[in-house]
C-alpha cells in the first residue's frame, strides 16, 4: 500500500512538473516568435516594405506595388532582368510613385514604364556590353519616404550582385525630390538622368567656373525657363498689357515656382494686369480653388489680357480654363498657357468639360489650353511638311530628300523604330501605349541616354563593369559625334547636364475634336539645334 502510495505520488508530481516545463516552454516559444514577428519588417514583396500605407522599396522581379495598370509592363521587365541573369549587367532604377491614386496618374505611370522598358529592350539587343537591368523604386506618394529608397540604392550601387550605376525617373518636381537627387549625386555620387521633371532648381547652371549644384546629373528635358523661350519665341513679341501671369502659391512645389518665374519675362508695352495668385491645398486636390478661379476670372475678363500663363498643376489648370470659360466676358476668346506639367491634361477632360470650352457661340473655343509637350508624336512629319514648304517657297523647286535636316529626319526615324516596336508587339504585352502624352517618349530617350553613357565608360574602363564615376563622366561626351537621337530629338549635353536647344512641341486641347492638337516646333534657342549637334562654348 506504502508503494502504491509512493508510486502514484511521484508519478503525479512527475506529470504536473513536465506539463509546468512543457507549458513554459510553449509561453516561452510563442513569447519569442510574437517578438521576432513584431520586428519584423510587413513585407509587400521581395524588396519592398509596408510603410505608412504605402509599399516602399526596390524590386525588379515583376511585383506591381498593387497598381493593376503597370501589371504587364511590370512582368515584362521581370522577364527581361531574368533573361540577361548571369550575363554581365548593371542595373538602372526607375524613382516615381509607383501607387498613384487617381486613374489619370495611374495611366501616366504605365506611360512612364513602358517607355524604360522599350529602351531596356532595345538597348540589350545592341550586341553591347554591359547589359542593362531595370529595378522599379517607389519613394512614395510626393517622393515623401524617398529617404529610405535611396539608402536602399546606395547599398545596390556598392553591391557587386547589382552594379546599380544610374536612377532616373523623377517626375515631379518637388522639395523632396530635390533632397533626394541631391543626396545620389552629391553625396553618394550615384549618376542622376532627369527624365520628365522640368524645374530650373532641378538643374545645373551653365557656368565655367561656378561649382554644379548636382555633380553628375543630366537631363533630357528642357527647363521651364527653356521652354518658356521656346514659346515666346514660338507666339513673337506679346505686350505686357495682352498677358497676365495665374500662378499657385503653395510652399515645397519647385515645379510651380520655377513655372512662374519663367513666365515672368519682360514684355514690351505698358504694364498689364498683376498677378492673379491661388493656393491649392495639394499637387491633385482641387480644394476650394474653384471660387478663387471664378473671381480671377472676372478680374480678368476686366483686364485687357487674353494670354493667361498658368504656373500651376493639371488638377488646377483644368479647373481654371473651365471657370474662365463659364464667365461673360463680351464674347472675349482666351489662350491659356502652361508648361510641361500639362502634358496629360486630356485626361482629366470629361465630355462636359469639352463642351464648357468650345462654348454656344460660333464653333470657335471660349478658351483654349496650350502648353509645352517635351515630346509629340506628330512633330517631326509636321516640321518637316512645314520645312519642305518653305524651302519651295525659297528655291521654287521640291527639295531633295537628302536636303531635309538631321535634326527632323534622325528623330523620326528613331520613333518610327519605337512605333514599329510596340505596333508588332516584339517587345511582348505591356498593356496600351499612348505616344501621345509624350511620357512613353521621353523616359525611353532618358534610359537610352544612360545605356550610351554605360557603352562608352564601358569602353574605356577595364573590366565588363564600368565605375560609377566614369559613367557619371560620359554626360559631358554626349554632343556631336557621341550626339542621342532620341524620339523627342536630338539629346545634345552641355558640361552641366542639359539638353542643348531640345525641341518642345506645342500642342493644345481642341474642343472641337476633343483631343490634342499638335500646333509646331519650338526651340529655346529661337532656332533648330547646330549642324551634327556641336555644342557652342556660350
Amino acid at each position: 500500500m506504502l508503494n502504491w502510495l509512493y508510486n502514484t505520488f511521484w508519478a503525479n508530481w512527475t506529470k504536473k512538473a513536465l506539463t509546468t516545463l512543457v507549458t513554459a516552454a510553449v509561453v516561452t516559444a510563442a513569447a519569442v516568435l510574437a517578438d521576432r514577428l513584431i520586428g519584423a519588417p510587413d513585407l509587400c514583396a521581395n524588396g519592398v516594405e509596408r510603410s505608412d500605407g504605402e509599399c516602399i522599396g526596390v524590386n525588379g522581379s515583376g511585383y506591381d506595388f498593387g497598381t493593376d495598370e503597370i501589371t504587364e509592363v511590370s512582368r515584362a521587365i521581370a522577364g527581361e532582368n531574368a533573361r540577361i541573369s548571369g550575363k554581365p549587367h548593371v542595373t538602372v532604377a526607375v524613382m516615381v510613385p509607383l501607387q498613384p491614386r487617381g486613374e489619370a496618374g495611374k495611366r501616366q505611370l504605365r506611360s512612364d514604364l513602358q517607355g524604360a522598358y522599350l529602351a531596356q529592350y532595345r538597348a540589350n539587343r545592341q550586341e553591347k556590353s554591359p547589359l542593362l537591368r531595370l529595378v522599379l523604386a517607389n519613394p512614395g506618394a510626393d517622393y515623401r519616404q524617398q529617404e529610405r529608397v535611396v539608402d536602399r540604392l546606395a547599398a545596390m550601387a556598392e553591391s557587386g550582385k547589382d552594379n546599380l550605376r544610374a536612377v532616373t525617373g523623377f517626375n515631379l518636381s518637388l522639395a523632396s525630390t530635390e533632397e533626394a537627387i541631391r543626396r545620389l549625386t552629391n553625396d553618394l555620387g550615384i549618376p542622376v538622368l532627369a527624365s520628365r521633371v522640368s524645374a530650373d532648381e532641378l538643374a545645373n547652371p551653365e557656368s565655367r567656373t561656378g561649382k554644379p549644384r548636382f555633380n553628375g546629373l543630366a537631363r533630357v528635358i528642357p527647363t521651364n525657363r527653356q521652354q518658356a523661350d521656346a514659346l515666346a519665341d514660338f507666339h513673337g513679341d506679346l505686350r505686357n498689357e495682352d498677358t497676365v501671369l495665374v500662378r499657385d502659391t503653395r510652399p515645397g512645389d519647385i515645379y510651380v515656382d520655377s513655372l512662374a518665374k519663367a513666365f515672368s519675362r519682360e514684355e514690351s508695352g505698358p504694364a498689364g494686369a498683376k498677378d492673379q495668385e491661388f493656393r491649392s491645398p495639394g499637387i491633385n486636390e482641387p480644394g476650394d480653388t474653384g471660387n478663387d478661379f471664378s473671381l480671377i476670372g472676372h478680374n480678368i475678363c476686366q483686364s485687357e489680357a487674353d494670354v493667361v500663363y498658368f504656373a500651376g498643376r493639371p488638377v488646377h489648370l483644368r479647373l481654371f480654363a473651365l471657370k474662365l470659360a463659364e464667365v461673360p466676358c463680351r464674347g472675349k476668346r482666351y489662350t491659356v498657357v502652361s508648361g510641361s506639367g500639362a502634358a496629360t491634361l486630356d485626361r482629366y477632360m470629361s465630355e462636359q468639360d469639352w463642351e464648357k470650352l468650345r462654348g454656344t457661340g460660333d464653333g470657335e473655343p471660349v478658351v483654349t489650353v496650350q502648353y509645352t509637350a517635351p515630346a509629340h508624336p506628330d512633330a517631326w512629319d509636321h516640321a518637316l511638311a512645314d520645312w519642305e514648304k518653305e524651302q519651295r517657297e525659297k528655291t521654287g523647286r521640291i527639295p531633295d530628300v537628302k536636303e531635309q535636316p538631321a535634326y527632323l529626319t534622325e528623330p523620326r526615324r528613331e520613333l518610327v523604330k519605337l512605333r514599329d516596336l510596340v505596333e508588332q508587339r516584339t517587345a511582348g504585352d505591356i498593356g496600351p501605349v499612348e505616344l501621345e502624352d509624350s511620357r512613353t517618349m521621353l523616359v525611353h530617350d532618358g534610359v537610352r541616354t544612360i545605356a550610351e553613357a554605360v557603352f562608352l565608360a564601358n569602353s574605356q574602363s577595364s573590366g565588363t563593369i564600368p565605375p560609377l564615376d566614369r559613367v557619371a563622366a560620359q554626360w559631358l561626351r554626349l554632343e556631336s559625334a557621341h550626339r542621342v537621337t532620341g524620339t523627342s530629338g536630338w539629346i545634345c549635353l552641355t558640361n552641366g547636364g542639359n539638353p542643348y536647344d531640345k525641341p518642345v512641341a506645342v500642342v493644345e486641347l481642341d474642343p472641337r475634336t476633343r483631343g490634342l492638337a499638335f500646333v509646331g516646333l519650338a526651340w529655346p534657342e529661337g532656332e533648330p539645334q547646330p549642324e551634327d549637334c556641336v555644342v557652342p562654348s556660350d
